[in-house]
């Protein structure tokens, strides 16, 4: 049995990878907003900080996996870069000497990272600056800010990796594309996105949307011993689409 930390496991993502890894035997110690092990709000610093405590406390772990997020249609934009990024990369920084040899770490971004163009408002964010950040993305709209937190997410698993990897930590990220969960549903019924969302569910090469577990099954895989090769990589499950947009970013 092995023992994993998650955040963001009440629904979605995080609770089809809580299922998946409870079905194989392993323990999971959930942080999320409700229905977790650890209630937390990871947009607030000081809520962000107890979380960690006692997830240091609940510690050592095997992997830990970062679900927690909040889409485009957020009201408060600045609250999207901390929950996404600061409740992502904080937490993982304040566990690193807290997983086991041989520990497997997934971060969850999204194939819209490549969307935002708002290098000041990336560059903030890598440079570990939450009020700056805060303060540029209040001044962006949401699909903005939630693009650019996981272009974040996802830069910042690359520049940590080969440190990670020479503790002996493995860590990858994953791009999702559209995956109907709870938050998707409520983005594609906003009167602001769901003309949008709807082009974009037409336009998904495979001719569907994505499920939990599409995404569950694939963290199951990064956490196994058979990725243990595997580092520092975004790896894409969104049904080809970032593949037909973006046919020769590699």
């Amino acid at each position: 049995m092995k023992h994993y930390a998650m955040t963001g496991g009440a629904t979605g993502i995080g609770a089809a990878t809580k299922a998946k890894l409870l079905a194989n035997g392993h323990k999971v110690t959930v942080v999320d907003i409700k229905d977790a092990d650890i209630i937390a709000d990871l947009g607030n610093p000081e809520s962000r900080a107890d979380a960690l405590a006692a997830l240091q406390a609940a510690g050592p772990f095997d992997g830990v996996i970062t679900c927690a997020g909040v889409a485009s249609h957020f009201p408060d934009t600045a609250a999207i870069i901390s929950i996404n990024y600061y409740g992502t990369v904080e937490l993982l920084n304040g566990l690193k000497d807290h997983l086991n040899p041989g520990a497997r770490v997934v971060a969850i971004a999204s194939n819209s990272a490549p969307m935002c163009t708002n290098e000041e408002l990336v560059s903030a964010m890598l440079n570990g600056s939450e009020s700056e950040a805060r303060t540029i993305a209040t001044e962006c709209d949401g699909q903005t800010c939630y693009a650019g937190s996981k272009q974040a997410v996802a830069r910042w698993v690359k520049h940590v990796a080969p440190e990670w990897a020479r503790s002996g930590v493995g860590i990858n990220a994953i791009a999702p594309g559209y995956i109907e969960t709870p938050m998707t549903k409520a983005v594609a019924e906003s009167a602001q996105y769901a003309d949008a969302i709807k082009q974009f569910l037409a336009s998904i090469p495979m001719q569907r949307a994505g499920q939990p577990d599409d995404i569950a099954n694939l963290i199951d895989f990064l956490l196994s011993d058979a990725a243990s090769f595997i580092g520092g990589s975004l790896i894409y499950c969104d049904g080809a689409h970032d593949a037909m947009l973006r046919p020769d970013a590699y």
